[in-house]
């Protein structure tokens, strides 16, 4: 039970750090699902399939980004750790002057 609690946790720690490649990965899963599906329907146009498959991606690209920033706002709400990613930390580091 703890080793699979662990490997969640992993998970969840890899989606945060890794935000938009999920969200890319989603889309690309939706899109592509959507066109197999709309491909198994013979009675539709081609234009009218790729349609489907797009407004299919973008609500679940929509819905992956809602849960980004759901997951976005609990690290920072309930994390009691201030966490700096390593963009910030660069720009905070003292300058080096000439």
């Amino acid at each position: 039970m703890a080793q699979e609690s662990s490997k969640m946790a992993s998970i969840r720690k890899w989606i945060a750090d890794h935000k938009l490649r999920t969200v890319g990965c989603l889309w690309l899963t939706g899109i592509g699902s959507s066109i197999a599906y709309n491909w198994s329907r013979p009675s539709m146009k081609t234009s009218v399939k790729i349609i489907h498959a797009r407004l299919h991606a973008q609500a679940l690209t929509l819905a992956a980004l809602a849960g980004a920033a759901a997951v976005e706002y609990y690290d920072h709400r309930f994390n009691p750790v201030a966490k700096v990613d390593k963009f910030t930390s660069q720009h905070l580091a003292p300058a080096d002057k000439d």
